[in-house]
């Protein structure tokens, strides 16, 4: 069931559902050669819908792992990845082909497509990575931009490693 605490991610079609409990560690545009390339992937499927913002940043909502849970759909999710041995995989509805989160496999959280929420999602808090945006884009000004991870970035994704393990 479905908390009032909750943000409900939803595959296009509908046939995949996903549970993202409590507030979510961040929420960030990323710009980085990998995100670029996975959105390209994903938006090259048959009907898929796009993932990237028009100025070819990816908006993520960062959640812990153990607060992301698949409702509904578990059957119909596939793998996509950049390189073969690569630990960070894309995972994306099969029913309709649309990008649903980012899950690096060593790592403690997983980067939800903030477009696939429905409802009041928190806003972007800050840019990553710029300096890995095509040339020919301008970025807007409306949130911080970082060229690499910020120290708030890092900060935040340790204190929530730290809460995941004390069970907070």
């Amino acid at each position: 069931m479905i908390s009032k605490t909750s943000l409900v991610e939803s595959c296009t079609c509908g046939s995949v559902k996903f549970e993202a409990a409590g507030r979510p560690i961040l929420s960030v545009v990323c710009y980085c050669d990998d995100c670029q390339e996975g959105a390209r992937q994903i938006e090259a499927l048959p009907n898929a819908v796009r993932v990237r913002e028009p100025d070819e940043g990816t908006s993520y909502l960062l959640f812990r792992k153990d607060r992301f849970t698949c409702v509904m759909g578990a059957h119909l999710l596939k793998d996509l990845r950049i390189r073969e041995k690569s630990n960070t995989k894309r995972v994306v509805a099969s029913c309709c082909n649309s990008g649903m989160f980012l899950d690096f496999e060593k790592g403690h959280w997983v980067s939800i497509y903030r477009e696939r929420f429905a409802g009041v999602v928190p806003i972007a808090q800050m840019r990553i990575q710029t300096r890995f945006k095509p040339s020919d884009t301008e970025i807007p000004d409306d949130l911080p931009a970082y060229s690499a991870f910020p120290f708030k970035f890092i900060l935040k994704m340790v204190g929530a490693r730290i809460a995941m393990s004390l069970r907070m």
